[in-house]
């Protein structure tokens, strides 16, 4: 089952890995690392499908399926499951879902080891003197991998318990900001001034803002807690509900349970929704300002430009998420502007330390140097 499942993520990594061989772009491991960052972006927004659709458990053992490689191999034993409880967590489309997933994270994981392969390589190569092939930042992403990998593991044997399905979704925007790091690495230069020097601290707080912030989204998502609150700006008609935090905050416990095993009192899925979309404001105005100032600095104006636009469409999205009743489309979409919101922070701060003269194309996922 093992060596089918590794074959079949091989197979999914060829598609990029051919993309970057047969691009026209000279540099091909820069090519290389902003296609993993792409593919990585995807799988994020992927992961919040899975999580958003109760699809974590659609096949309940790891890392197959039922012991085998994929669902049709399994389709026995999930129709069994699904006849015995269809509205339960195995249904066929939940565990297509949830191995696709898996897949994409396997291949993901080929991409990362392929970039740590050539980085060693080519450093070792040039004599430890080629910078932008430094190994550091590649190893530390496979370790990073691995014990995404772990986690993944952990949130299906554990049966989706919020501590563990809230690390495994901060672990794999740590991979995707380390991934948004290195892309800025590839196209870096030495040009720094005054003005930018200046956002290094504010877009620090930012970051670490905007960290904390996803975490408690998080939190929210792997509670179910979302329509704790179904108006806006208020929550239940009232400016501050009746909240519990204790055990709302109350990490190490199972899916909808106290601590103690008792099932979780309404009040702190409250307290938890409440404490996430109050921050949100804290992180708006925080991000906003940087955004404001990087948008008057000429080597960060595209970036503070994108920021600005990134968090006006959070904001939309999670207020009309509250207002429609949680949709599955706005929900992902929630998900992939926290993650938008990383990649751009990440790299604002990385200018901020090495700023590069060039020209950021979001839609592209590209570097183009200016003339």
């Amino acid at each position: 089952m093992l060596i089918q499942m590794a074959l079949s993520a091989l197979v999914v990594a060829l598609f990029p890995l051919a993309m970057v061989w047969v691009s026209s772009d000279a540099n091909k491991y820069r090519k290389l690392v902003w296609v993993t960052l792409f593919l990585t972006f995807d799988l994020v927004m992927f992961g919040g499908f899975t999580r958003l659709t109760d699809s974590g458990l659609g096949c309940p053992d790891w890392p197959g399926c039922y012991g085998q490689a994929n669902p049709l191999q399994a389709h026995a034993a999930i129709s069994a499951a699904q006849t015995a409880m269809p509205t339960g967590p195995v249904t066929a489309s939940k565990a297509w879902i949830e191995m696709i997933h898996r897949y994409l994270a396997m291949a993901v994981g080929v991409l990362i080891l392929a970039q740590m392969s050539i980085a060693w390589f080519r450093w070792l190569k040039s004599g430890r003197q080629a910078r932008k092939f430094s190994p550091g930042t590649p190893t530390f992403l496979f370790g990073l991998v691995c014990l995404q990998g772990a986690f993944g593991a952990w949130t299906v044997t554990l049966k989706l318990q919020p501590i563990i399905v809230t690390t495994h979704l901060l672990l794999g925007l740590s991979l995707l900001g380390t991934l948004a790091w290195s892309a800025a690495q590839q196209n870096a230069s030495s040009q720094l001034n005054d003005d930018i020097v200046a956002l290094r601290t504010p877009a620090l707080l930012a970051l670490l803002l905007l960290v904390l912030q996803i975490a408690l989204g998080g939190w929210v998502s792997t509670n179910y807690a979302t329509l704790a609150c179904t108006d806006f700006p208020m929550c239940q008609g009232r400016w501050l509900p009746q909240m519990d935090f204790a055990n709302g905050y109350a990490l190490w416990r199972d899916l909808g349970k106290t601590s103690g095993g008792d099932y979780l009192p309404f009040a702190a899925l409250t307290a938890i929704h409440f404490v996430h979309r109050t921050f949100a404001f804290v992180v708006i105005a925080c991000a906003g300002w940087v955004g404001y100032r990087a948008l008057r600095v000429e080597a960060t104006a595209k970036l503070g430009r994108w920021l600005l636009l990134a968090l006006a469409l959070q904001f939309l999205t999670g207020v009309s998420t509250i207002y429609l009743q949680w949709p599955l489309l706005l929900a992902v979409a929630h998900n992939g502007g926290a993650a938008l919101l990383v990649v751009l922070l990440v790299m604002l701060n990385y200018r901020t330390r090495n700023p590069a003269v060039t020209d950021f194309n979001l839609q592209t996922m590209r570097f183009h140097p200016k003339a």
